[in-house]
């Protein structure tokens, strides 16, 4: 038996028509006459040598030959779509399209943006706020920023920021908790997000860096860090606040950091591409203003104490 292929025009209105279970539909999708539609499923039946529909008064079921060819036809079809997706990305010189935790692009991408439009008006930047793993492929995304220790196998990964976390506050509370010891009393926000960093640096390890004793469990409790950033900054409580996410609210006035300690840990934000991607012209723009935006960050830095979080003891 040949094992030359049919016609793609064939296969491709039979792999509408399977998904479909329709030839109208089918026709529709593909910009066709049903009648034309007709033709190359026939002759694609004609090129096996068996039918692949049983023909019924208003509809069509697929034949056991329809049933074991229509998965691997639409699995061919998706990958070749996605296969020319990509290919035409490399061509683009003009846009970026960005996946990034909502919590990082809300709080720390989003008020930046005007600031690489202005640099670079040339660049359109698309964001997919997402912290689920991305096909670059799959999902049309240039550009993944995640957040842990990295395990990047097969891609360009490159560090971009080290997140640390300290008591942040708003300014009227300050005037009250002078001293680390003044927090014992204080009401705590706490963060239950899916982060190492705040799962490894929590208050009562931020405690026993401090040299107190076992933190209150009463206080507010968070499944969004920024959630829990802007309830510090209206006076709710403190927080043990991540730096990326609040430098804003520090810099403009809306939270306080008084204590020297800091806490890390080993992770870290990287800027993920598949390997070769970072010599394109417009991401290569974006890595650069990333990794000068982060390291404007590091007068934040300046007089800390940071400690690592697995380094204090228990």
């Amino acid at each position: 038996m040949p094992d030359r292929l049919p016609p793609l025009t064939a296969l491709r209105a039979f792999e509408a028509a399977a998904r479909h279970l329709s030839f109208a539909k089918a026709a529709e999708e593909l910009n066709v006459t049903p009648a034309a539609l007709s033709f190359q499923i026939k002759s694609l039946e004609e090129h096996l040598g068996a039918p692949l529909f049983h023909r019924l008064n208003r509809a069509v079921e697929l034949t056991e030959a329809g049933r074991h060819l229509a998965p691997g036809a639409t699995e061919g079809f998706a990958t070749l779509r996605a296969a020319w997706r990509a290919t035409q990305r490399l061509t683009d010189q003009s846009s970026v399209t960005i996946t990034a935790g909502p919590a990082f692009t809300a709080k720390w991408l989003a008020p930046r943006m005007f600031q690489f439009a202005e640099a670079h008006p040339d660049i359109e930047l698309r964001f997919t706020a997402s912290l689920k793993l991305m096909d670059f492929n799959r999902d049309e995304v240039d550009v993944a920023i995640r957040f842990g220790k990295g395990r990047d196998e097969g891609l360009y990964s490159t560090p971009i920021l080290q997140d640390w976390v300290t008591p942040m506050m708003s300014p009227e509370m300050a005037k009250r908790i002078r001293t680390p010891e003044d927090l014992v009393n204080a009401t705590l926000l706490h963060m239950d997000d899916v982060t190492d960093l705040s799962s490894d640096a929590n208050w009562s390890v931020w405690f026993r860096a401090a040299g107190l004793g076992v933190p209150a469990k009463r206080g507010l409790r968070f499944s969004h860090p920024d959630h829990a950033i802007g309830a510090a900054a209206t006076g709710a409580g403190v927080v043990l606040g991540r730096i990326c996410l609040s430098e804003r609210d520090l810099r403009e006035g809306r939270l306080v950091a008084p204590f020297p300690i800091a806490l890390t840990t080993d992770s870290h934000f990287r800027f993920l591409c598949p390997k070769g991607s970072e010599e394109r012209p417009q991401i290569k723009s974006f890595l650069t203003w990333v990794l000068d935006q982060a390291k404007d960050m590091d007068r934040f830095s300046e007089g800390r104490v940071l400690v690592r979080a697995a380094d204090v003891p228990g």
